[in-house]
């Protein structure tokens, strides 16, 4: 997790925080391990000064973490949350968690209301189908280049099949039996179908469940069935809640349209045309467009607005995940420098840009790219990118995305991704069903 219960407790009790970390620290340094095993008299005698001064911090440290747990928001600070906690994760609809094995697959059922952990086995895929299945569509997006946001997708049969085989064997061996399990097997208007979550692990976490489906049958596509999130954790829908939207919501919009050593992105300027036109009369606006989106202005501005909309380049940093950031006019935003702000009750964070979902294959298990690091810094609802986009899209996307919310007049109830939903089946409509490169990409995760 980017940004750690330590991290939390400093931006509300910085102190208390600072000399939480310090003992710590402390503790880790003194112990024993390397000590040898028969030592003389005078060594004796430091090793017993050492553990008595261990003794002492760790008191200390036990004492710094009830003073901590009886503060409101910290009462469960550094304890494993319990399952029968985790299970009220689920408020609008089912969150789905499947775990990937090296004989099988299996997925656990949250539903709201209920207090008991469904279980499915899926004996059809394994680890090694997973990582096949993410090797083949890295291979797919290398081949097309599709890594920065305005890079035109250029058609490839050959490229094209190798995403649609993979949303096949998704759709067949894993997605079909969760949505037969829950019953989703009916088509429904499109403004009744079910939300569910997905919580993926290891390298199921890299793939497109959203897009699962068997594109060569009628009826085979998740979409028709459900609207689809993500979560990287069960732990982060706890703490959210539905936020309305009114004059008292703010959104900040950033756009570069020309940023130094990347394509220009001409649709940025129609794109934050339509989030200023739909929150007109609705919400608060403001933005910081080409040399007013500073670093320093975009994050003093971030903690005055509720929502922020990021349209420019971004990237993601493989060796140190907190370096991953968004392209400003003077260099980058990290998520190091946001993490360092608090960051409190906040709404949407759209990310339009590219890669913002993109995770690190050498740490499968650690749900760490911009998107998860922007729903830890303190937004609950994120919507990103696995992939590039192309940028005559990305204002398309934006207007129905914002037309969808300011009429719900809320998020964080699952409608930003009823929102997206709606806007990725419009796109799909206007480039046709298999340029998966062109909306497979666009994701929401949180509530």
């Amino acid at each position: 997790m980017l940004r750690s219960p330590l991290d939390q407790l400093h931006s509300s009790y910085p102190d208390l925080a600072t000399q939480l970390r310090f003992v710590a620290n402390q503790l880790d340094s003194s112990n024993f391990e390397n000590q040898p095993i028969h030592a003389a008299p005078v060594d004796l005698i430091t090793m017993e000064q050492a553990g008595q001064q261990r003794r002492r911090l760790a008191i200390e440290y036990n004492r710094l973490l009830t003073e901590t747990r009886k503060l409101p928001g910290f009462e469960t600070f550094l304890k494993p949350i319990q399952a029968n906690t985790l299970v009220h994760a689920a408020r609008d609809g089912p969150i789905v968690v499947i775990n990937c094995h090296t004989d099988r697959c299996d997925a656990l059922f949250i539903l709201p209301g209920n207090e008991q952990v469904g279980h499915l086995a899926l004996p059809n895929f394994t680890e090694e189908n997973a990582k096949q299945a993410r090797s083949d569509l890295d291979l797919s997006l290398r081949h097309h280049h599709l890594r920065e946001r305005g890079v035109r997708v250029v058609g490839n049969s050959g490229y094209e099949d190798r995403i649609e085989s993979v949303l096949s064997v998704l759709w067949t061996n894993l997605v079909k039996p969760v949505l037969n399990h829950l019953g989703y097997t009916h088509t429904v208007p499109k403004e009744h179908l079910p939300h569910m979550t997905w919580c993926l692990t290891g390298p199921l976490s890299f793939l497109p469940f959203h897009a699962a489906g068997d594109y060569t049958q009628p009826q085979s596509r998740i979409f028709d069935y459900a609207i689809s999130s993500y979560i990287p954790t069960l732990s982060a829908l706890l703490a959210s809640s539905s936020r309305p939207t009114s004059q008292s919501c703010r959104v900040l919009a950033v756009g570069q349209a020309s940023t130094p050593r990347h394509s220009p992105l001409p649709g940025t300027t129609r794109e934050l045309a339509h989030v200023k036109a739909h929150t007109l009369n609705k919400a608060g606006y403001s933005q910081l467009i080409n040399s007013q989106a500073t670093t320093t202005a975009v994050l003093d501005a971030m903690e005055q607005h509720d929502w922020v909309h990021l349209a420019c380049h971004a990237h993601q940093n493989v060796n140190d995940p907190t370096k991953s950031g968004f392209h400003l006019h003077d260099g980058t935003l990290d998520l190091s420098a946001i993490n360092q702000r608090s960051f409190k009750n906040k709404g949407l964070a759209f990310l339009s840009a590219c890669q913002t979902a993109t995770g690190d294959e050498k740490l499968p298990d650690e749900a760490i790219h911009l998107a998860s690091g922007m729903l830890m810094a303190g937004y609950p609802s994120v919507i990103a990118t696995m992939w590039s986009v192309v940028d005559e899209d990305a204002p398309l996307v934006a207007d129905r995305v914002y037309a969808q919310l300011m009429k719900d007049g809320k998020v964080g109830n699952g409608e930003a991704g009823r929102a997206l939903h709606y806007a990725c089946a419009e796109l799909r409509g206007k480039v046709g069903e298999k340029e998966f490169g062109r909306w497979v990409p666009y994701i929401h995760i949180g509530s």
